[in-house]
Order: C-alpha cells, then sequence, then structure tokens
C-alpha cells in the first residue's frame, strides 16, 4: 500500500495523581479510529514511530506516550524515585482520557508491546477502550522463558542491575542493558514478579488495590513470535488469564510466514513489518 503523508505533533497531559505524560500523536487522512500504543519496559515513545506512522495512514489517529520515567516523561533524577511498575496502568488511563478529549468521536483501541499488555486491569476508565492487539505480551517469569535466554536473566536480575542500584542509584543502560534508565523500585517489583509463576496475581489482594482485571471485557487478540525467547506461548498466556471475563485468542506465527527472517521480542514494531501491522489493523476493525 503506498504511504501517505500524516501529521505528527507533539503533547502533554496529566495522570490522575498529577504527573506530566509526554506523547506524540500522529494524525492520518479521515482518521475514522483512535489507537493507543503502550510500550515495554524501558521502551521510548519514539522506538513505535513506524508502526505508528503506518497506522495513521490507513486511517487512525495514533498516540504513543513515555511512561512516568521513561523518556520524555523522566524527572531531572530517578535516584530515590518511588515510580513503581503498577503507575503505568495510571498512565495508560490518562493516555485513554487524553485521546478521547481531543478525538472524541472516535472508537478507542489499543496496541500493546510487552509490559504495556499488564496493566489494563489497573484502569478505573478501562471500558473505553474497545479492542487490545497484544504484541508479544508475556510475563516476565523467568520459567515461562525460552531457556537460552535464563543466563542473560539472572545477570540483569542479580548482576548488573544490583550493581547499577548501588554505583548510581537507578538502573543505568549500562552492561547490556539497552533500554531506558529505570526507577529502582520499579526495577524491584519486577525482579519480585518475575520470580513465580503467578507474577502480580497475589498482589492483587495486597497492594494492588485498585484493580479491575475481572471487570475488563474488550478482545484480546494476542500474537507471540516463535523466536521471542521472552513472550513464550505460555507466559503470554498467563497474562491473557489475568482477563478472564475478556474473549481472547493467542495467535503464534513464525517469522518466515510472515516473510521475515527474525521477529523476536521487539521487531514486530520495527520499520516494515507491514505484514504483522495488516494483521493487526485487520483486527482492530473487525
Amino acid at each position: 500500500m503506498t504511504q501517505m503523508q500524516n501529521e505528527v505533533s507533539s503533547l502533554k497531559f496529566q495522570t490522575g495523581d498529577g504527573w506530566t505524560l509526554a506523547g506524540d500523536i500522529h494524525v492520518g487522512p479521515k482518521p475514522r479510529k483512535a489507537i493507543i500504543i503502550s510500550a515495554g519496559t524501558g521502551y521510548p515513545k519514539g522506538f513505535y514511530r513506524h508502526a505508528a506512522g503506518w497506522f495513521a495512514d490507513q486511517g487512525a489517529v495514533v498516540l504513543t506516550y513515555d511512561y512516568r520515567g521513561i523518556g520524555d516523561s523522566a524527572p531531572k533524577t530517578l535516584v530515590g524515585s518511588e515510580i513503581d511498575y503498577p503507575d503505568w496502568g495510571l498512565d495508560l488511563s490518562a493516555a485513554t482520557d487524553a485521546i478521547e478529549q481531543r478525538f472524541p468521536d472516535l472508537p478507542i483501541a489499543h496496541i500493546a508491546h510487552s509490559a504495556g499488555g499488564k496493566f489494563i486491569g489497573l484502569m478505573p476508565n478501562h471500558a473505553k477502550i474497545q479492542r487490545h492487539a497484544f504484541l508479544s505480551v508475556g510475563t516476565g517469569y523467568f520459567g515461562g522463558h525460552h531457556r537460552r535466554n535464563l543466563p542473560l536473566e539472572m545477570y540483569f536480575w542479580w548482576g548488573m542491575g544490583p550493581y547499577s542500584l548501588a554505583r548510581h542509584g537507578y538502573i543505568k543502560p549500562i552492561g547490556g542493558w539497552r533500554g531506558q534508565a529505570l526507577p529502582p523500585k520499579l526495577f524491584r517489583t519486577w525482579r519480585r514478579w518475575s520470580h513465580r509463576r503467578s507474577y502480580f496475581q497475589p498482589e492483587l489482594k495486597t497492594t494492588l488495590t485498585s484493580k479491575f482485571y475481572n471487570d475488563v471485557a474488550s478482545p484480546i487478540r494476542s500474537w507471540v513470535f516463535s523466536d521471542d525467547p521472552i513472550a513464550t506461548s505460555k507466559s503470554a498466556q498467563d497474562v491473557v488469564d489475568c482477563y478472564p471475563n475478556a474473549a481472547s485468542e493467542l495467535i503464534t506465527v513464525s517469522p518466515p510466514e510472515l516473510g521475515l527472517k527474525h521477529v523476536g521480542h521487539d521487531g514486530a514494531f520495527r520499520k516494515g513489518r507491514t505484514a504483522i501491522w495488516e494483521q493487526v489493523w485487520q483486527f482492530l476493525n473487525s
């Protein structure tokens, strides 16, 4: 399909607890749908610009945004930051309100990458989103990942991570961590969850007090790529199971089926992944 020109503009919006977030709006010709793209852990909004531009060209308004503590939504320093993993559910909630306020007549859909699919149940306004497309969304539980990835994960959790906390006071992009800097409390929560198959579910009865996982009813389709060492069929199903009342479907795809040599954990959003995006667009409009 021939690419059309879409307009991109920056915006700031507020969360319910007063945090200012940064986002980019991609507006295509005659938009008929609003789409929010929620990032994986450590990925800045700019990483999703190729996918956002493509969906805008098809006739969408697309919002990419940085969670608090990440990219353009980060404070001056993360040392001593109290930002925690569940706070990103409030950020997704605020992004939903922000795009609704600017485009009130458009139905809202959600594309989630990795961690972006975990926090829908923390959104009090989750019902505003009509459909969720998950791309490489799985838990961080190491037992559900490919075994070849285990040494790297243990190094991250118990080697590089603790060193960076002790040396810098936060997770700095060093020693093999290629993502954005991470707040210290968020890292510890992520590590704690990733050491159990149930992930965050035990905390739904304790610390995760504002929760709507059983209330989410919008359909979910989750794409898993066979060469992704993290979002495997097992770990992806564990996330989908957190939304028991949402109609869901898990699809496993190999790169050759898409005409690709490699997809991995983040390849679904890299430039030129049209074969994947077309499937997502069809689902969001079905």
